[in-house]
């Protein structure tokens, strides 16, 4: 154990549960489970990947304590049933093997549930969806709410008998027990509704059965949301009140926050700042005493070990960054901590999927979130030379992969430096983040002996003869597209002009004066680069406008980047133009054209942002160099085949393997 992360590896303890570590692994669903509501085998070699990574407490996504009513997705976990008990048990018993502790999140919907999923109409506090345009829930009776807190004590009891060493309580995230405690969603009149003790009321009982049902060695853990961050909603200091009906019989609270309404805050956006909750898990841990979970885009294990050094938190709850990496905590004790794959907190794979389209989860920098890294123990059974056009995550991905099973591996990247695209975009502020995912890949290929990457070198058929390819690959990426709309291509990326595209946005990103006041700036494309031109200019003044030919702003983007990106357009009054098309690009003014009419929209900055388009220069010269060489298999990948997501390109580079599979070699 390396001494710098001594609070990291302190062991902990509750009740009867020691942890080894304090790296909780925090609830998040996965879509993994059987329709039926049974854990799945696929869903346990999940859970087993991240117990083998080293983590202290692995806490299970939530599970369904009275279906159909409460459940809220297609595959969850279901804990309502002793038919459930017997792949429980084969869960807890193969996670412990590997020295993890493991728990089980308990939940009931209430208004997150959908009728067209359960064929009921959801229950809630009161007739208030649990987000905006939701389904209108009906009021639950009083006999209701005390047969749903039988049912919460049950699945505790179930949990305990499946081998689980602790249980958590929902108790936030827009979930049945929220509506009650939030003032937003509760509009009761009855003792369940009113003062901060009666809506707390509902919770107090459910916690009060569990401990009944488990008896006093077994460890409750209740997850809140402690700043729900919407107005009208409970602040830290409401929650700080509403706690004292509920900690008695509590022993680690989870100090999340968010409802569905402010979802950018309870899953992370990506411009949140390692660890930026932990205030609030301070508070409560101040107030009562209690242990505490904090969680909130924790990447750097550095900030984990000061959080745990000040005494702000007890534990680190990690969700997203597990499903990146499920060997962290190892690498953080035996390891380099260069070589973690951190989370990039894009929300593509994980919510994008799940929360946003309902398939199951994916992740953009860990292309087999399942299995994790079983495919090094693949080697090729004979030499096999690839070639990788192309230096950005893509091409990187498949020549990292290639080296890893053995392949002698030549990389090829015409600029001065390896990362592409990501590279790029993470120049911008609040990007950042995402050069976490190219730095980590270019760490990756320096430690790999037998891939040689050459920069600044062109990719032309004769160097690549040299090589003795086996197999080729071209990842040559994507560039601005640029329609033939008249005046564009005379006024864009010019020298001293006032039209840019993308690219020469972020190279000149440290030029533009942080105060914007007065000045105009306009947008043209509302997916997500042009959102991420407003998210740069709108805070520093300036009168936004963003232009989209579609009905739709931001579409197709995960619902946390919506959500955020709509609530920092609602804050910096961004002018907000769907249905509207770009007629004429001028030197200071867009000509746009909505509902038939012309419009001219000045500006200052003007930027257009229609996407990207794939860029493959050399592919075809390679083709013919090679077409009458069938040993040698080309293929093209990332965003050189159609512009897409960086999540696309990872997935496309790891592939490789079925086409070394395919031709022989593994």
């Amino acid at each position: 154990m390396k001494k710098e992360y001594q609070h990291i590896f302190e062991p902990f303890t509750v009740r009867r549960m020691t942890m080894k570590n304090r790296i909780m692994m925090t609830p998040m669903g996965t879509n993994y489970g059987e329709s039926s509501g049974e854990m799945s085998f696929l869903h346990i070699n999940y859970y087993e990947q991240r117990a083998k990574g080293g983590v202290g407490l692995i806490m299970v996504e939530n599970a369904s304590v009275d279906s159909p009513e409460g459940s809220n997705g297609t595959t969850q976990l279901r804990i309502d049933h002793d038919n459930y008990l017997p792949r429980l048990f084969k869960l807890t018993e193969t996670v412990h093997k590997h020295g993890a502790c493991i728990g089980i999140q308990i939940n009931h919907a209430g208004a997150s549930a959908q009728s067209a999923r359960t064929n009921m109409q959801p229950v809630s506090a009161s007739d208030i969806p649990s987000k905006a345009g939701g389904e209108i829930p009906r009021p639950l009776s009083k006999d209701e709410i005390m047969r749903i807190v039988k049912k919460y004590g049950e699945a505790a009891k179930r949990a305990q008998i499946a081998g689980f060493d602790t249980v958590e309580i929902h108790g936030g995230h827009s979930y049945l027990l929220s509506q009650f405690l939030s003032p937003i969603t509760n509009k009761r009149t009855d003792e369940f509704g009113g003062s901060l003790e009666n809506r707390a009321r509902f919770a107090r009982l459910v916690i009060e059965e569990v401990r009944r049902q488990v008896g006093p060695f077994f460890p409750i853990f209740l997850r809140i949301s402690a700043d729900e961050f919407m107005e009208g909603g409970n602040t830290l200091e409401d929650s700080l009140e509403y706690l004292k009906y509920l900690e008695k019989e509590v022993d680690v609270i989870d100090v999340s926050c968010g409802l569905n309404g402010s979802i950018q805050y309870q899953i992370d956006a990506n411009h949140f700042p390692d660890g930026w909750r932990s205030y609030m898990a301070k508070a409560v841990k101040e107030r009562f005493g209690k242990p505490c979970v904090t969680m909130g885009n924790i990447r750097d294990p550095h900030v984990a070990e000061d959080i745990l050094a000040r005494g702000d938190a007890d534990l680190i709850g990690m969700g997203r960054g597990l499903i990146a990496d499920p060997d962290w905590v190892n690498k953080v004790e035996f390891g380099d901590v260069c070589d973690i794959r951190k989370c990039i907190s894009c929300n593509i794979g994980c919510a994008g999927n799940r929360i946003g389209i309902n398939r199951p989860i994916r992740c953009t920098v860990n292309p087999n979130v399942p299995d994790g890294e079983g495919y090094k123990k693949l080697k090729v059974n004979k030499p096999c030379n690839v070639v990788v056009i192309g230096g950005g995550t893509a091409g990187m991905e498949a020549a990292c992969t290639a080296a890893e099973v053995g392949c002698t591996t030549f990389l090829l990247e015409k600029k001065p430096y390896l990362g592409g695209l990501a590279a790029e975009i993470s120049k911008i502020p609040d990007k950042k983040r995402l050069a976490d995912f190219p730095n980590y890949m270019i760490h990756r290929t320096n430690n790999l002996k037998n891939l040689f990457a050459f920069t600044n070198t062109d990719a032309n058929v004769d160097f690549i003869k040299n090589l003795k390819p086996n197999i080729i690959v071209n990842a040559t990426g994507s560039s601005p597209l640029l329609p033939p709309i008249p005046g564009l291509h005379e006024n864009i990326d010019k020298e001293g002009g006032k039209v840019a595209s993308i690219l020469t946005m972020i190279n000149h990103v440290n030029d533009y004066p942080t105060d914007l006041t007065g000045k105009k700036v306009v947008v043209i494309g509302g997916g997500a680069v042009g959102l991420d031109v407003v998210e740069f200019f709108a805070p520093r003044g300036a009168d936004v406008s963003i232009v989209e030919m579609m009905p739709i702003i931001g579409n197709g983007i995960d619902p946390v980047s919506k959500v955020d990106m709509g609530t920092l357009m609602k804050k910096y009054g961004v002018h907000q133009m769907p249905n509207t098309a770009l007629k004429e690009v001028r030197p200071d003014n867009f000509l746009v054209e909505a509902d038939g009419e012309l419009k001219e929209l000045p500006f200052d900055y003007g930027f257009v942002c229609l996407g990207m388009k794939a860029e493959n220069p050399v592919l075809q010269q390679v083709k013919n160099a090679f077409e009458d060489d069938q040993n040698i298999e080309i293929v093209n990948i990332g965003d050189s085949v159609r512009a897409r997501r960086i999540i696309e390109g990872t997935e496309e580079g790891r592939n490789i393997l079925n086409t070394l599979e395919k031709r022989g070699y593994l």
